[in-house]
């Protein structure tokens, strides 16, 4: 029976096995799916590689006959040779079929590598992967997760993190792991040896200033602080970041949040909850109060519609696409708070209208979430 192993696993078998014949790299987080390749390439190849004894190809260009004649070859001068099948989702029916025999009966001489960011598993090929090949999972760290993963990225580049800094790194990068070993790369160069890095030499680096984090953006959000929004959005933009990631650190929050607050929910306790966020045990209950299910709700679904548009070809610009998400939530966040009406204004008359802001505040009752 095929086994399951996460990045770390893998890592730890081929030192301590060796190589075996037979693997399945599968998820949808690029990084941890090139870092298991280059672990699986340098355990059969060795460090310096060897190019007579590899070969790669692509799923949406090769033939499954090409692919499978690659694998029954002898190696030359080696004991094993390396076949990596990138893009393996795109290998339609007919072209999987020559592979079949190769997967219920790998070669002994090669290792083969088959990576996909998801898998088909209506597809007789794909069900024969997943019982006869080393899984390895490649899916998206979760949040629990992002710390020490931060924490041993650092190490190897030869950093110390300052907690502050570590939080910092998990806030502006959470949509891409890539995005966060390029940030820990440019400290590595920045910070000297003798002392830690701190959120100071974040912001410096990515051209941020203070106050323009994703928490800084989600608080803004839930006081109903359209121009304060607005602006830390601004500066990201102008500071080089993609919106797509600025989508993706947003919703990141916002689901960290929903976790925190179904947390305490449950019993649990704010000492806990404060640990997650990164706060003060004294002013979690304020902060998670102004999050409200209806506003997060709301906020899932919009990130989601957002992230259509954005990698859709949408005919607003991505700015566009944010600013409206933005003040939708900020709209929804001063419409839900009650506000005492002043003595000295009458209450208005049942079916009297009154003047709303320009901006279209979407409801969010009664209306499922996609």
């Amino acid at each position: 029976m095929a086994s399951t192993l996460n990045h770390l696993q893998l890592e730890s078998s081929l030192k301590q096995q060796g190589p075996g014949c037979l693997y399945l790299v599968v998820g949808e987080e690029d990084l941890l799916r090139d870092t298991a390749v280059s672990a699986l390439t340098q355990a059969v190849l060795g460090v310096d590689g060897d190019a007579f004894n590899c070969e790669q190809f692509y799923g949406d260009e090769a033939s499954g006959a090409d692919i499978r004649n690659s694998i029954a070859a002898v190696p030359v001068f080696a004991t094993r040779r390396l076949v990596v099948v990138k893009a393996t989702e795109k290998l339609n029916a007919r072209e999987s079929e020559p592979l079949l025999e190769c997967v219920n009966n790998p070669v002994e001489s090669t290792t083969v590598v088959f990576v996909s960011s998801k898998m088909d598993g209506r597809l007789k090929f794909s069900q024969a992967l997943a019982r006869s090949a080393v899984v390895v999972d490649c899916s998206p760290l979760r949040d629990a997760q992002l710390p020490a993963w931060i924490s041993r990225e650092a190490e190897r580049a030869g950093l110390r993190l300052e907690e502050a800094a570590a939080q910092l790194l998990q806030e502006v990068c959470s949509a891409s792991l890539y995005s966060v070993r390029r940030e820990l790369e440019k400290l590595a160069s920045y910070v000297p040896s003798h002392r830690a890095v701190t959120a100071a030499d974040v912001y410096q680096l990515r051209g941020m200033e203070p106050g323009a984090s994703v928490f800084d953006l989600a608080l803004a959000i839930a006081e109903g602080r359209r121009g304060r929004a607005l602006s830390i959005l601004a500066r990201n933009l102008e500071a080089g970041e993609a919106p797509l990631r600025i989508l993706g650190s947003l919703a990141w929050q916002y689901r960290r949040i929903w976790k925190v607050k179904e947390l305490l929910a449950q019993g649990g306790r704010e000492g806990e909850a404060a640990r997650n966020l990164r706060m003060d045990p004294g002013k979690v209950r304020t902060f998670l109060n102004q999050f409200s299910e209806p506003h997060l709700a709301l906020a899932i679904r919009l990130f989601l519609e957002a992230d259509g548009r954005l990698k859709g070809g949408s005919s607003s610009r991505p700015k566009m696409i944010l600013e409206r998400v933005l003040l939708t939530l900020c709209e929804e966040s001063v419409g839900m708070r009650t506000e005492p009406t002043p003595p000295s204004q009458a209450s208005p008359k049942r079916g009297a209208t009154r003047t709303v802001s320009n901006v279209r505040t979407i409801k969010s009752r009664n209306r499922p979430v996609r």
